[in-house]
């Protein structure tokens, strides 16, 4: 049974996909000369988000911490990476970022073309050159007040555990002097679990957003320590 509802759902999920990239690309055309951050298009994922988790009986989303959340500052924001479902969870926040995703996502059809049309940030892994850009472009968009979202671990995690941080967010963060926004995804795991397409019951997925970790007094070389402490607050809300 799980799995035939599990279908429907992909079905609906895909076709409200779809009405996004056509609502996305039409206002990338008309709004070209005046949506230069891509705000509008950006904003229009919050609905999908809403139509997405609205169709699924199964997820009970809770965002938790948005009295942490100002939205006239700029962040580098670091988020733990546990499925699927994170994309359509962290939209709850309704807060305009770039995410940086990896490569083979912009080519899903759809989704992927609407990550391109809306300037978020591609990363070829393994490609030394291509992360040069993702940080060129990532500083880029903070300079111009944008956020942008990082998963530091960098691939998904398939038991709920938090991996491994890599360093290049939070060297971007002390060389931008730019606060840090933690934010703890507990439950998406369960929701989509890595490998599978089928949908678990009764899962409750909870975003908290953390207060900010200002980036003042952290030196260049001292990246990791800035890190430790971001997983660390991260780790702590994940396991409470």
């Amino acid at each position: 049974m799980k799995a035939i509802i599990s279908v429907f759902i992909w079905i609906g999920s895909i076709l409200i996909t779809i009405l996004l990239f056509f609502v996305v690309l039409v206002l990338t055309i008309l709004l070209f000369p005046f949506d230069k951050n891509k705000k509008i298009t950006h904003a229009q994922c919050f609905w999908w988000s809403d139509a997405v988790i609205g169709l699924n009986p199964f997820w009970k989303i809770k965002v938790s911490g948005l009295e942490n959340l100002d939205r006239k500052k700029t962040y580098v924001i670091i988020a733990n990476h546990q499925s699927m479902a994170d994309i359509a969870v962290l939209y709850q926040l309704k807060s305009q970022f770039k995410w940086v995703a990896k490569a083979s996502l912009f080519n899903v059809p759809f989704i992927g073309w609407c990550l391109s049309l809306i300037k978020h940030i591609k990363l070829n892994r393994g490609d030394f050159s291509s992360i040069k850009e993702i940080y060129y472009q990532a500083s880029n968009w903070l300079r111009r007040d944008m956020s942008v979202l990082f998963f530091p671990e960098g691939t998904r995690s398939s038991d709920g555990r938090l991996g491994e941080f890599q360093n290049g967010a939070f060297k971007l963060a002390i060389r931008e002097k730019k606060p840090v926004l933690p934010i703890c995804i507990k439950g998406a795991s369960d929701a989509i679990p890595k490998g599978s397409w089928i949908f678990k019951t009764n899962v409750a997925v909870t975003v908290k957003v953390l207060p900010q970790i200002t980036t003042e007094g952290f030196g260049p070389g001292e990246f990791s320590s800035l890190r430790d402490i971001v997983r660390a607050r991260i780790n702590e809300t994940l396991l409470s």
